[in-house]
């Protein structure tokens, strides 16, 4: 993607009690030309609609760093990293993936083939990585990513999918990993979840990724008996959840903010609140199948706790459509309600237009984008 050459004007939204003062939250609505997502099959090319975020992002090739929006705008990558190219489609050995990201100094690891690497066990991740696919076509099958006790980690452009085995995840964060940031990758057809978010994991983003052919989608929370993942903050924006069944996300104890997302046509739910979370989710795209309902509350009881209880789901500007119906609680839940604007000064964030479903259709995960070239630090 390239510069956006349109204007910025300041939008301000409500906040819901007057602890938290109203900063500027950048609003984009400038227009630009986006390819169509190339696994999409899609023949229109020349679709002009709102931009999405971070379209300076392709204009080097660490430009990424530290360009997410929302709790994982910190997260670094492998900024001050050397190049390893990626050689070799092969689970391990010199030029691998695995070899690379297993490496204990910072690395910005791009791809010199294209295909698709079968993964005989989970492929650990160590901190300062950034796993970036753009300019090739990679996919990753057979097992999953797993980001254990690390820190400012990025996985940009990857196809993820055809995972086996029980409790294998795509992308596994736990325990106690931050500053991480997913950035337009398509994750399908798991045999566990696609992305799961556990035991202290936290300072995490979620952007512009295609969720497809799945079930239990996103987990922010494994368990109520870890009550110490009451620290975790997740935000997930501008994605497209295209008729996976559940969990965009679901939530325990955590704080997270969803905005500009796209869910059609779930199979149980979209979006689950539990034990004690907090969720913002705003001008988001809600457009029910043959379940109509799209927030769902379970009450479980925290470990340290009496009593069992749920969590607290604030909608704002959300479009509901095809029949769908929120199922918001309007009585209180007995828990605490967070408002992004306590955590980050601005994000981009468009109205729930038909134009704002089409890019999220086409212009999420992996893309035909060309590697940009390398510039010092």
């Amino acid at each position: 993607m390239g510069n956006s050459h349109g204007h910025h004007r300041k939008h301000r939204f409500s906040v819901p009690n007057n602890t938290v003062p109203p900063p500027p939250y950048k609003y984009e609505n400038s227009q630009h030309h986006y390819p169509p997502n190339q696994n999409q099959g899609t023949s229109n090319s020349n679709i002009t609609m709102t931009t999405l975020p971070y379209a300076n992002a392709d204009i080097s090739l660490r430009s990424l760093a530290a360009q997410a929006e929302g709790f994982g705008r910190c997260a670094i990558g492998g900024l001050h990293g050397s190049l390893y190219h990626v050689t070799s489609l092969l689970d391990d050995g010199p030029g691998s993936l695995r070899d690379a990201c297993r490496k204990k100094e910072p690395l910005w690891i791009v791809f010199e083939v294209s295909g698709t690497i079968h993964l005989s066990s989970y492929l650990s991740v160590s901190s300062y990585k950034t796993i970036d696919g753009r300019g090739q076509k990679i996919k990753l099958t057979g097992k999953g990513l797993r980001l254990k006790e690390c820190e400012h980690v990025i996985i940009c452009n990857l196809e993820i999918e055809g995972g086996r085995g029980p409790d294998v995840d795509a992308i596994q964060i736990k325990p106690n990993s931050k500053h991480i940031w997913i950035d337009r990758c398509t994750l399908s057809d798991f045999e566990d979840g696609l992305i799961d978010i556990t035991r202290g994991s936290t300072d995490i983003t979620i952007s512009r990724c295609h969720f497809h052919q799945h079930d239990k989608t996103i987990l922010i929370g494994s368990d109520p008996k870890h009550v110490d993942d009451r620290c975790m903050k997740v935000t997930i924006h501008h994605c497209f959840f295209d008729g996976t069944r559940q969990r965009h996300p679901r939530v325990r104890f955590a704080k997270v903010h969803l905005y500009n997302n796209y869910s059609r046509n779930w199979g149980i739910y979209a979006v689950c609140a539990s034990v004690e979370s907090q969720i913002f989710s705003q001008h988001n795209i809600y457009e029910a199948g043959q379940k109509k309902v799209a927030f769902k509350y379970l009450h479980e009881k925290a470990a340290d706790k009496d009593a069992e209880a749920t969590g607290h789901i604030i909608s704002e500007g959300d479009l509901f459509i095809n029949g769908s119906q929120s199922g918001l609680m309007t009585e209180n839940v007995g828990c605490n309600k967070f408002h992004p604007g306590e955590h980050y000064q601005t994000w981009t964030v468009e109205p729930p237009t038909d134009d704002l479903k089409q890019v999220l259709h086409h212009c999420t995960g992996w893309q035909s984008v060309a590697r940009p070239a390398d510039q010092a630090v």
